[in-house]
């Protein structure tokens, strides 16, 4: 007992210490806080992980694009709390609406998100609530936050003088990517980029703007979800209510008019229109392209299609295609061939799948290359549960592409197995007809009439799931609005 009783004697002495070694001065309040990060370890951890963001999405390569989202962005940081951090803000090639920060000054915006903006004023706001997020160190705090609540740490792991704990602080971070850092610092950061956004020229209700344009993504994928039965992947969780009802939202921002000039109020929509027109719009080439039920692929120069009327994916390593009702999954990915050895060797070998039911030999594409394949049958884990999967490996020069089956039941299973086996069958190499529909759909800029409705321009352009919302969207007049006459909107082609 008496050796027990030093013990947490020696550790809270330490303890006692180590909160006095991780005091730091906030830049934001100036107040000292206890966080077990330096600024230098921060830097350190940003530029370690700025690859690997990368290398994930995809850099946008549009040195055009770049260059002016670094411009806007350092404008707006140089009024920050921290100015002596040197900023580095990145286009990411991802269909995603998604805007990060990395600690020390790491921030990036999607091309999926800069769509959907309608100015660089509102531009600005984006790279000023991620600036806040990083001038207050949110990602630091959190992560002290979280570690200090838990009572079983070890003091050994509070210790970072190589950055022991950095995979600890990036999943901190990698959560805040889905669901924000709470709302208490999202409305810090809302605060701080629209005082940004004021001292820079810029008017402060494009943070509104910018939160209502996220809010209305949210309303049109809860909508979209109940039709058609699923979860709703809602970007950042947002607020309960919509930014124009939220009282707080508009007085933590309405501060920052103290920071104005009379004479500024720079929107600039023009500017920023011709900046983005041109820009790719949803699935990028890299990853493919989908057209209805349709993929296309120009590098890979393959072509499939997959059952009319099921919901597909177009995700980083795989295809995912699903029925309208969830009752049965399709999933495509691709894998390198290494040795030779025959498709049926490859489910054995190389997917570990030694027992095959219902096994045989299947083909794809057509007489003049034709692809050899097999399929079986095989039991696994699914997530309906211990089920048969239909495995299907189809060879295409040195790749080998594995489509896997599952369905809800065995029911199920046997009802869309023809379903499985047709969309494998449906691999084949890109015709000549077919390489115009491997280019991805870019952003065009159209001058309204006084008679243009988007019901009549959604029937022009090629976006195939609720044509006329998503153009909406993408102008800011969801969900009821219409172009105005002589104004310049966004169009797909």
């Amino acid at each position: 007992m008496r050796n027990a009783f030093s013990y947490v004697l020696y550790l809270s002495v330490l303890l006692v210490a180590l909160v006095a070694g991780g005091c730091a001065q906030n830049p934001v309040s100036g107040q000292s806080e206890f966080v077990l990060m330096s600024e230098s370890d921060e830097i350190r951890l940003g530029r370690g992980y700025h690859a690997k963001i990368v290398k994930q999405y995809g850099y946008y390569e549009d040195e055009r694009l770049q260059a002016y989202v670094q411009r806007i962005g350092e404008r707006v940081a140089a009024r920050g709390h921290r100015p002596h951090l040197i900023y580095r803000f990145t286009v990411l090639d991802s269909p995603d609406v998604n805007a990060f920060a990395l600690p020390g000054g790491y921030i990036y915006i999607t091309r999926g998100l800069l769509a959907y903006l309608n100015s660089e004023a509102e531009l600005a706001a984006v790279l000023g609530h991620e600036a806040g997020h990083v001038t207050a160190r949110h990602s630091v705090r959190q992560y002290t936050a979280q570690q200090t609540a838990n009572m079983g740490i070890t003091l050994g792991s509070m210790i970072l003088p190589e950055l022991r704990s950095a995979g600890d602080l990036f999943n901190v971070i990698g959560g805040a990517l889905l669901s924000g850092y709470g709302r208490e610092h999202e409305l810090e950061a809302d605060r701080l980029g629209a005082e940004y956004l004021a001292k820079s020229g810029y008017h402060p209700q494009a943070m509104i703007d910018v939160i209502r344009v996220l809010k209305n993504q949210e309303l049109f994928e809860k909508q979209r979800a109940k039709a058609e039965g699923r979860k709703a992947n809602v970007y950042h969780g947002l607020f309960a209510s919509h930014p124009d009802n939220d009282t707080r939202l508009k007085e933590v921002i309405g501060r920052a008019n103290a920071f104005m000039k009379s004479s500024t109020r720079t929107i600039k929509r023009d500017e920023f229109l011709n900046k983005i027109n041109g820009m790719t719009f949803g699935p990028g080439t890299r990853k493919g392209v989908l057209r209805g039920n349709k993929f296309y692929h120009r590098d890979l120069d393959i072509g499939i299609t997959f059952p009319r009327g099921w919901r597909v994916k177009n995700r980083t390593d795989k295809l995912v295609a699903q029925t309208r009702n969830n009752d049965a999954f399709l999933q495509l990915t691709v894998e390198d061939l290494n040795r030779h050895m025959s498709p049926r060797e490859f489910i054995r070998e190389r997917l570990k799948f030694e027992t095959l039911y219902e096994p045989g030999s299947i083909s794809a594409g057509s007489y003049r290359e034709e692809m050899p394949g097999y399929t079986g049958l095989v039991k696994t884990k699914t997530p309906f549960g211990q089920q048969s999967v239909r495995i299907t490996v189809i060879y295409y020069r040195n790749r080998a592409y594995i489509f896997a089956g599952v369905a809800k039941n065995q029911r199920k299973l046997y009802q869309h197995d023809p379903d499985f086996l047709d969309t494998a069958r449906s691999l084949h190499k890109l015709t000549r007809t077919e390489l115009p529909y491997t280019k991805a759909q870019r952003i065009k800029l159209f001058r309204a009439s006084s008679r243009s409705r988007y019901a009549d321009l959604a029937r022009r352009v090629p976006l195939l799931n609720y044509p006329t919302e998503q153009l909406r969207l993408l102008n800011g007049d969801y969900p009821r609005g219409e172009p105005r006459p002589g104004e310049r909107i966004k169009l797909v082609e």
